[in-house]
């Protein structure tokens, strides 16, 4: 079970499983959730996460399992009358009505509020989302941002307890969708609503979110800050699906407390680890590194984990480069070089071809053995 940081997780999902026929699209799932929290359910298509989302809706009943918001238990409740609102991909706004109507369309079944509420409430969120001057346009006329915080605004006119938003950002732009991000964020602590993300976007998750659980195939394989699962992935999967990392397959040859030393032939050499994991000598694990912690030069470093290669891709992307250097032993190694001042392509750190050298500190690389 995630702890939620409060004494009373907001959301608790209790071993839900949900089957359709004999396939377990969410299988045995616990997880809770804080009040006010920005959570991601991040994961590939088919791991569960929207299924899950669903089950939050009420759209869809677990197999198996309980699911509480705010303490209750929502079993048997309809989507309707829970404190929740939910936020589509496709937007599913109405053509034909104005951006004023589409964010009070589900005000008017709110049986204690007079029609001047409605106006009031409208404006507040018209207003939250900045889109005032635009209330009588139509959906049409606006471009694929603005269409995206209409979306959010009708979601957050109800003022659920809990919004949940199934790829909020998928039909944006990439710069669109950046800066739209920071824009949920800003919305989200100015209301303090619960927000539950799903996405498959992991630069979308690890921006947007104070927590994240990574999905794969109907289970959670990780939940933790986007930092400690960058940083401190629990196993390969989790490793290999946030952020690019090269992975080597190693064994113990020596350990320490706080300290591994693993032959690594991928490298062509012996590889210090500063790791806490417990690796017994002889034990196979797999050595894992970020490209951007690695350094790349033409002269050998001093001190340890260098290794010699060749540069045999090269890739320039402006606020960086990436480097694809190929070892003796035929493995490729991905690293990234920050381009901190502006080079001409002769000044660059190596070309295509060069002998060059990588090398990283001990506390850069990964210790993994799952």
């Amino acid at each position: 079970m995630a702890e939620s940081g409060g004494s009373a997780p907001f959301i608790r999902i209790e071993n839900v499983t949900k089957k359709f026929g004999t396939f377990a699209a969410v299988d045995n799932v616990s997880l809770d959730i804080g009040k006010g929290e920005l959570f991601a359910l991040l994961g590939g298509s088919g791991c569960g996460k929207t299924t899950l989302l669903r089950m939050l809706a009420g759209f869809e009943m677990p197999s198996a399992g309980r699911i509480f918001i705010d303490g209750q238990d929502m079993a048997g409740i309809a989507p309707y009358d829970r404190p929740v609102n939910m936020m589509f991909q496709s937007y599913a706004l109405f053509p034909h009505m104005s951006v004023e109507k589409n964010v009070g369309y589900g005000l008017k079944h709110e049986r204690n509020m007079t029609a001047g509420d409605r106006r009031d409430r409208v404006k507040q969120m018209l207003d939250l989302v900045k889109l005032t001057e635009l209330a009588g346009r139509k959906p049409h006329q606006l471009s694929g941002g603005q269409r995206q915080r209409v979306a959010l605004a009708r979601a957050l006119a109800r003022q659920p307890k809990l919004l949940l938003l199934d790829e909020p950002l998928g039909a944006l732009d990439k710069k669109l969708r950046e800066h739209t991000q920071f824009e949920i964020m800003n919305i989200q602590d100015r209301t303090g609503i619960t927000f539950v993300v799903v996405t498959h976007d992991q630069e979308e998750a690890m921006t947007l979110a104070s927590r994240i659980a990574v999905m794969d195939r109907g289970v959670i394989r990780q939940v933790g800050t986007p930092t400690s699962i960058y940083e401190y992935p629990a196993s390969k999967f989790v490793a290999g699906f946030i952020g690019s990392i090269n992975m080597f397959e190693g064994k113990v040859t020596a350990a320490t407390k706080g300290e591994v030393e693993a032959d690594v032939p991928e490298l062509g050499g012996k590889v210090l680890l500063a790791s806490d994991a417990v690796a017994e000598k002889g034990a196979a694990i797999t050595v894992a590194v970020r490209p951007e912690k690695i350094a790349i030069s033409r002269a050998r470093p001093k001190g340890g984990n260098a290794f010699p290669g060749t540069v045999k891709d090269l890739g320039y992307f402006g606020k960086d480069s990436l480097y694809r250097v190929k070892m003796a032993s035929g493995t490729v190694v991905s690293v990234n070089s920050v381009n901190a001042i502006r080079v001409r392509e002769d000044q660059r750190v190596a070309q295509w071809e060069d002998k060059v050298w990588l090398s990283f500190e001990p506390s850069s690389a990964l210790l993994l053995t799952q």
